[in-house]
């Protein structure tokens, strides 16, 4: 699949905005100690896609009913569904300077994942957290992702690269009280 850049800027998939703010103290300061363990960006990208995936617990797994959406309240609460740790690994990435787009599948709802720009080429990746039959991998090759989608079943890999959330998306999260509320009103496309 060929994966369509929505803005021509490479710039805009830096910038820091109310939802990758990754110019927020706390974004910044998990940034930097993870930036002290790489030994280059690439390294740098790896650590902050684990960081993301394995210590903020998929809400939907942990049981967990808040429903965070800023990348600096997802990292500082350590929780969030798929949407809310694409933002968080989102801000993690430019912080470090690492083009980053959000990008989504299309299920039953729509799954956001992340997509990182080295070598010339956008890589996805999915944050989402790893469970029994969920493997997901940070891979610049074969993509190594949740989930795969069912193309006789109508799922889909959404093409487009956004350097902000969705509207649909973004709207659903910040009119949910709590999780239950969330997952009533979770996008079935874009």
């Amino acid at each position: 699949m060929e994966l369509i850049q929505q803005d021509p800027d490479l710039s805009a998939y830096l910038a820091a905005d109310e939802v990758i703010d990754h110019d927020h103290p706390y974004v910044r300061d998990v940034a930097g100690r993870l930036a002290k363990e790489a030994e280059d960006s690439y390294a740098y990208a790896r650590l902050a896609f684990e960081y993301v995936r394995d210590t903020v617990p998929h809400s939907q797994d942990s049981g967990d009913p808040r429903v965070t959406w800023r990348a600096s309240d997802v990292l500082e609460q350590r929780t969030g569904i798929c949407y809310a740790k694409a933002h968080a690994l989102a801000a993690l990435l430019r912080a470090e300077d690492i083009p980053t787009a959000l990008c989504y599948q299309r299920f039953d709802v729509v799954h956001g994942l992340v997509a990182v720009r080295f070598n010339g080429a956008w890589h996805r990746q999915d944050p989402r957290g790893n469970k029994p039959g969920v493997d997901a991998r940070f891979s610049l090759g074969r993509e190594r992702l949740a989930f795969v989608p069912d193309r006789e079943a109508g799922e889909e890999d959404c093409p487009e690269l956004y350097a902000a959330p969705h509207p649909a998306v973004l709207a659903a999260l910040r009119a949910a009280g709590d999780r239950a509320q969330l997952w009533a009103s979770l996008p079935a496309s874009l």
